[in-house]
């Protein structure tokens, strides 16, 4: 059975929260990945970042609806919400899109288990880590890749 050692990248290509987004974008596209891990200066994992981080960045802002009572704006919707839209669509630097919640897999996970992880959480990638370093990324091409393998 193979497992997240067997079908991880090994060379994975980190950035740091102080990566600009341009760097970040020029990154992607130069290495053709979707997304790279985020580590601080001790190389402990702080995020992930990826195309939909950078895509979500140039959406349409929704504005929340107002209602003005008695010389106040009431919110109908989270104002709190629009604020963190605001400042991701302003962000300059990959610590103010990443995602800071990172689900990690270890080298034994199976293929099956990735890819369930995949697809009850929604996310593409999955770095592997090991006494808390990052020694691999698996992302949805190697599950696929895999799968493909199992079948010959």
């Amino acid at each position: 059975m193979l497992t997240a050692k067997d079908i991880m990248t090994k060379n994975v290509i980190t950035v740091k929260p102080e990566t600009s987004i341009q760097d970040l974008a020029a990154l992607l596209m130069k290495h053709g990945i979707s997304g790279a891990p985020v580590l601080d200066d001790a190389g402990k994992l702080v995020g992930i970042v990826t195309e939909n981080d950078l895509i979500s960045q140039n959406k349409r802002l929704h504005i929340p609806t107002v209602v003005s009572f008695l010389d106040a704006a009431i919110y109908l919707e989270s104002s709190k919400k629009f604020e963190q839209e605001l400042k991701r669509m302003a962000a300059t630097k990959v610590g103010d899109i990443s995602v800071r919640k990172v689900l990690t897999i270890t080298e034994d996970a199976t293929v099956a288990d990735i890819a369930t992880i995949m697809s009850e959480k929604k996310v593409h990638l999955l770095p592997v880590v090991k006494a808390e370093k990052v020694v691999g990324i698996v992302g949805k091409r190697d599950v696929l890749r895999a799968a493909a393998q199992q079948m010959e």
